[in-house]
């Protein structure tokens, strides 16, 4: 993947290092379960849809950690990020090319025009205007200030933990979040989210598994059309499928659990969460997309 030819966006916020990003927590707090321990938990409720919470504090209980509250994550001060760290680097040309992609195909394709997403880097925790980011929520979109939040903490753990790792899977994470955004322009999460609010939560989560794998579509129907800029291998594209597939519902919850319950699946399963980003790398078009049809 020939990423540092692309355009490189100013639309980042880089809050490591500032040290003010950690969040203050009470009793039932992280207490002596390491970041490390926290971030793993942490993906496995991101992709399995399980209140990372939750796992945290079972944690907790098995461990007997939990005291007092403590500053979760939070950098020190007077570390500032390394502006020539290659994986920041590798974020701004990755999101500067899904800006250059999506003001090109969103209108040819659709008639609305593209606002570009700000992505925000942090350690630890931070603020959102979707309420407190962690390391442990893993990357999301948040459409209420339209940021995506990402401790790239979480590409190591990918590598070490879900088989992830790679340029183009590392771009797949952002291309995924930002096909969140693309949804959010065109109204979709808004309807989804409405769609939500009387619905089962078996229902509820049926419609979070066709947001995410049109969101993985959209992923591929971004580096299809930056494919001329991006020159990407078939080694890339099997990485990022792989890691697809690493990340379905079903594997990860047979991994955490030994059994998988597709009625609680919130990404979609190993062979969904691949098939849709092939059909957008295959299609290069957004209304290849529509797994609410399916």
């Amino acid at each position: 993947m020939d990423w540092q030819s692309t355009p490189e966006s100013q639309n980042i916020e880089d809050r490591r290092g500032s040290g003010g990003g950690g969040v203050a927590l009470g009793g039932g707090g992280t207490g002596g379960l390491g970041i490390g321990a926290i971030i793993i938990l942490g993906l496995i409720g991101y992709f399995t849809g399980i209140d990372p919470r939750i796992l945290i504090g079972g944690a907790e209980m098995v461990t007997g950690a939990g005291g007092g509250g403590q500053m979760m994550g939070a950098a020190q001060p007077g570390q500032p990020a390394d502006p020539n760290d290659p994986k920041l680097l590798l974020m701004k040309h990755v999101l500067g090319e899904t800006e250059a992609v999506w003001a090109k195909v969103l209108p040819a394709q659709k008639g609305v025009r593209y606002t570009p997403a700000t992505l925000v880097l942090f350690d630890g925790a931070t603020s959102s205007g979707c309420g407190t980011a962690q390391a442990a929520m893993g990357p999301f979109y948040c459409p209420d200030d339209k940021k995506v939040y990402l401790d790239m903490s979480f590409f190591r753990d990918m590598e070490a933990h879900y088989g992830g790792g790679g340029d183009f899977p590392d771009a797949y994470v952002i291309a995924h979040e930002i096909g969140h955004h693309v949804q959010d322009l065109l109204g979709i999460l808004g309807k989804a989210d409405d769609a939500k609010q009387n619905m089962s939560k078996t229902d509820a989560n049926a419609i979070s598994v066709r947001i995410e794998l049109q969101a993985d579509c959209l992923a591929g129907v971004w580096a299809a059309n930056a494919n001329t800029d991006l020159k990407l291998t078939p080694q890339d594209i099997q990485q990022a499928v792989n890691t697809a597939t690493a990340i379905g519902d079903d594997r990860l919850q047979t991994a955490a659990r030994g059994y998988a319950v597709p009625d609680s699946f919130t990404h979609g399963s190993s062979a969904q969460r691949a098939q849709w980003l092939t059909t957008g790398l295959k299609s290069g078009q957004i209304d290849s997309c529509n797994t609410f049809a399916q």
